[in-house]
């Protein structure tokens, strides 16, 4: 056990779940929070007010905490305050830390958005500390943003096209995170985290239709679409730029990629899309 475990971005997709697994490994979990008041975690979880982009309400979250989960990129703009938690980990005196990052990162073809996570995983591997870095895929949970459409009978929007992705649940992403806080034999290793299958857009929702018993219909947007919903959803550019090269990316077969990481951390096989959509189809109902 370790004495006291901080989760940041908590209330997200990855890290609300590492918070739940912790809390019922009966681990002591600190969740950083925008709101701590509106937070919705287990019971006996402490909830400490901040943002990754507030280095001071990280530096105070840190306080006593002996292993960290790091989420600090969710656009272009975040590389130094990504860096930013590893210093503050650094600084509190922590010793373990897993960073959530993504899966291609570095890789040329992906442009800009390739380097979003490389300034905080060079910062991780030069920190001194035990660390992870975790590179999931697309989260199964995504097709969520199906969600309204799927009620409504219209077809919902595809903005990767043809291409397929190593679909992963965010619950075995999340199992990996929490194994790699607790466990110093992951010290020192990247992670590639897949599901079983790769699968298209279209092919998750022929599983969905499956499981939902009705039909799940696509509009494969154009790049003009993309761009144009991207900039209307509130993104700027240079996001909207580097999703659409993401976009490509994924449609000329780049993320094609399975790994057996997620059975090797774990022990079991990777959760298959349609568990994940057998487990969530209340969201669509």
């Amino acid at each position: 056990m370790v004495d006291m475990i901080l989760v940041t971005g908590a209330t997200g997709t990855i890290g609300s779940e590492v918070v739940r697994q912790l809390a019922a490994r009966g681990e002591k979990v600190r969740a950083l929070t925008r709101d701590p008041a509106g937070a919705q975690v287990p019971p006996g979880v402490e909830t400490a007010p901040g943002h990754h982009r507030d280095r001071a309400s990280v530096a105070a979250a840190m306080a006593g905490a002996q292993a960290a989960f790091l989420v600090g990129v969710f656009g272009p703009d975040d590389a130094e305050h990504d860096r930013g938690l590893v210093e503050a980990a650094k600084a509190a005196g922590v010793r373990r830390i897993v960073k959530l990052g993504a899966i291609g990162t570095g890789d040329p073809r992906l442009g800009r958005f390739g380097t979003w996570h490389l300034h905080g995983e060079e910062a991780v591997r030069a920190s001194g500390l035990e660390w992870t870095i975790l590179r999931p895929s697309a989260f199964a949970s995504n097709t969520l943003s199906w969600a309204a459409a799927v009620r409504e009978g219209i077809p919902a929007p595809n903005m990767m096209g043809a291409g397929k992705q190593g679909v992963v649940d965010p619950r075995d992403v999340a199992g990996v995170a929490t194994a790699a806080l607790l466990d110093p034999r992951h010290a020192g290793r990247t992670y590639t985290l897949t599901g079983p299958e790769t699968l298209s857009a279209h092919e998750q929702a022929a599983v969905l239709a499956e499981v939902l018993a009705r039909p799940v219909p696509l509009h494969d947007l154009t790049p003009e679409e993309r761009r144009e919903q991207l900039l209307a959803s509130g993104l700027n550019e240079t996001y909207a730029d580097g999703l659409l090269v993401t976009a490509r990316f994924i449609h000329e077969g780049g993320n094609d990629v399975v790994t057996g990481d997620v059975e090797e951390v774990l022990g079991r096989p990777a959760r298959t899309y349609r568990e994940w959509a057998e487990d969530h189809k209340g969201a669509f109902a």
